[in-house]
């Protein structure tokens, strides 16, 4: 989940089960993140997060697919209590939630055809196409050059539509999170696909708990904190 969040006033309203853990999931964001099936979130570290902390909370996990547009609303009606892979740059006033410690770290790296000469600077990407997610923030000088149309942002449907279209050079590069992109490069052995070396962004993720949060925000932060020292989620983040 990476994108700017609006402020919406929406007045809570219940949602399912009053013991649920509702942990909201973005599906652009792949394996090993989340693994979906027909809308349904079956596997991924977002899964075995949640599972594992609402057990030891005492919650049952939900998941709720949340589209990037309907996080803010999803949150401040209790639809969502969670939503993770979120740091506060990338949220409008951070500061209405409250945040996870930092679990884990992502890089932005690019995805290259074999054909194409290594990016070592945005200033190469000037003029290029760049397969973006659809409502995802990144680096600020970047969305400076989308929003100067310096680069052509054109964003995918998804993982696959993306890489259908670099293995045919009609894009110039992706931009994702290096893990999604090994994971599916680690699929596709035979495909003329290759990182590019230049990292693009480092950035910390934390989990985002929404105002209608059913356990407080410190025992959940804890809980996470807790299985990120035991070096559950790194085992998570690894055994996929």
């Amino acid at each position: 989940m990476r994108t700017l969040i609006t402020v919406l006033l929406i007045g809570y309203s219940g949602w399912a089960c009053a013991d649920e853990l509702r942990w909201g999931f973005a599906t652009a964001d792949g394996m090993p993140y989340v693994d979906v099936h027909e809308q349904q979130l079956r596997g991924g570290v977002i899964y075995k997060l949640g599972q594992l902390a609402s057990q030891q909370l005492g919650y049952q996990a939900a998941f709720v697919e949340t589209p990037n547009k309907r996080i803010d609303e999803y949150m401040q009606r209790g639809r969502i209590h969670v939503i993770c892979n979120s740091n506060p740059q990338w949220i409008d006033k951070p500061e209405r939630y409250q945040w996870s410690v930092p679990l884990y770290s992502e890089e932005d790296v690019l995805l290259l055809h074999r054909q194409h000469a290594p990016i070592n600077s945005l200033q190469e990407l000037h003029g290029k196409t760049l397969g973006t997610q659809l409502g995802y923030v990144y680096k600020s000088e970047l969305m400076e050059a989308f929003a100067k149309q310096q680069i052509i942002r054109q964003d995918l449907r998804d993982h696959r539509a993306g890489l259908n279209l670099l293995r045919k050079q009609r894009l110039d590069a992706i931009i994702d999170m290096r893990r999604p992109l090994n994971f599916q490069l680690a699929k596709r052995v035979d495909a003329p696909l290759q990182i590019n070396p230049w990292v693009i962004d480092r950035y910390d993720m934390h989990c985002t708990f929404s105002p209608q949060l059913p356990v407080s925000a410190e025992r959940l932060d804890k809980t996470l904190q807790q299985l990120r020292d035991q070096g559950l989620i790194e085992q998570m983040l690894n055994d996929i």
